[in-house]
């Protein structure tokens, strides 16, 4: 059950002695959530190593293969909210559950794709389930753990972006150059062959029905965080104040929330516009003789930098939970748009083997304080709607970041279209300083 409703407890003074504070239950819901957002990252990034192929396929150029990404971060949006509205009253499992199912289904389908207007539809969809897994994972764990021990679970599950990343490029680098244009495959059971397909990202795409599986762990192990039943309770007997039985979303727009709804959703943008302004293209900067020229085994460099990814999520976290959200938050910005410039400008691979795990670490790692902050400064009542608007809406805006830098790079190169990032990073950090610090609040039911 959750330990939101308890009081706060003081922290234990060996470092690593906290986890015996964390139940069974509470553990499930991290194995849930770390999964689903590990599986949800792997599916996303897929694509990221595939727009060689897709461009080639479809004949498109570099602004266009970033528009085509950018449909997905664009109605994750609307995931986001769908999902975050379905969590605050159907359940954080429930949705947890659907959005997994959604997004998988449509990776999978995407493998199949006869034309260009079906994989849209397919990153349509893909982009629906993908947004609501983080409205729903994130508010999961939140709920039920300790509140002094938040940012870190929040942390290590927004570590399972940079593992995610890690497995798309072991996949890529796996298939991609030995299922490519030219070659002629045999299927063995059938006996068939088939020439000259490039088959490589669609065995990417249909690998990517595998976090289907995950669904039956998380409708066997995991129940709904306390805090959230006993908030349903009072919203089925009328007993929440009167903005709190009003619809969730109007709530987030209501006087005591839409001053944090806009900033929230502003951060996200700034963020998330740094963020995939840079990621989406990275594996594009590593292969492409625009870049460092490593050709498409190259991609498999992309794993120290996801590394870097995986602790920077995770100690921010742990600093955040000792000095507080807003100073690790803008730390980390402003250290990852000093170290683009460098990055946006290294032409070999030691350079990339040298500033790709700080890249990781910083320019990743700032994603743990989402959760966090916008956990604290949200009630339960619309934890999950305002929670799955702001960030998805922010990655929806974020979507003029794949095709913008997609014309820098191809206008003026790598060095130019990468480093413009730092811009944005620099005007989330602001942003940041205007919320308030709510390390170790608690969350109260209603």
């Amino acid at each position: 059950m959750s330990n939101e409703v308890t009081g706060f407890s003081a922290p234990k003074a060996a470092a690593f002695s906290w986890y015996k504070e964390i139940n069974s239950d509470q553990w499930k819901a991290f194995i849930a959530a770390f999964l689903g957002w590990t599986l949800d990252a792997m599916d996303l990034l897929l694509f990221a190593f595939a727009v060689g192929s897709i461009g080639k396929v479809f004949n498109l150029s570099e602004a266009w293969v970033g528009a085509l990404f950018s449909l997905t971060l664009f109605s994750s949006a609307f995931g986001g909210a769908v999902f975050g509205i379905i969590s605050d009253y159907l359940g954080r499992v429930r949705a947890l559950t659907y959005s997994i199912l959604l997004y998988s289904a449509f990776t999978g389908l995407s493998a199949f794709s006869p034309n260009l207007g079906f994989l849209l539809v397919c990153r349509l969809f893909l982009g629906l389930g993908m947004g609501g897994e983080w409205a729903s994972g994130e508010v999961l764990v939140a709920e039920k753990w300790p509140r002094e021990h938040r940012g870190k679970v929040i942390g290590m599950v927004q570590s399972g972006w940079g593992v995610g990343y890690i497995l798309a490029a072991v996949l890529a680098t796996l298939i991609i150059p030995n299922f490519h244009e030219g070659v002629s495959y045999t299927i063995p059971i059938l006996g068939v062959t088939l020439d000259g397909l490039d088959l490589g990202w669609r065995l990417l795409f249909f690998v990517g029905v595998l976090p289907a599986f995950l669904v039956f762990y998380i409708r066997r192990h995991l129940d709904e965080p306390e805090v959230w039943e006993k908030t349903k309770d009072l919203r089925k007997k009328g007993k929440l104040s009167e903005k709190g039985q009003g619809f969730t979303l109007g709530q987030i727009f209501a006087g005591d929330l839409i001053r944090y709804t806009i900033t929230a959703t502003v951060l996200t943008s700034l963020c998330m516009i740094a963020y995939w302004g840079l990621y989406f293209w990275i594996p594009q900067f590593l292969a492409s003789e625009k870049g460092v020229g490593l050709n498409t085994k190259g991609y498999i460099w992309i794993v120290p930098i996801n590394i870097g990814a995986f602790i920077g999520c995770n100690t921010f976290g742990w600093i955040s939970d000792k000095f507080g959200r807003r100073p690790v938050f803008v730390g980390y910005l402003i250290m990852m748009a000093i170290l683009v410039w460098f990055f946006g400008h290294a032409t070999t691979l030691r350079e990339v083997l040298i500033l790709g795990p700080f890249i990781g670490f910083f320019g990743t790692g700032f994603y743990s304080g989402f959760g966090a902050i916008f956990s604290e400064i949200f009630p339960t009542r619309a934890r999950g709607t305002a929670q799955g608007f702001c960030y998805n809406v922010g990655r929806g805006v974020s979507a003029v970041a794949p095709p913008l830098i997609g014309f820098l790079v191809g206008k003026y190169g790598f060095a130019t279209g990468l480093t413009t990032v730092s811009v944005f990073a620099i005007a989330a950090a602001i942003v940041v300083m205007t919320l308030p610090e709510t390390k170790g609040k608690q969350l109260e039911i209603g």
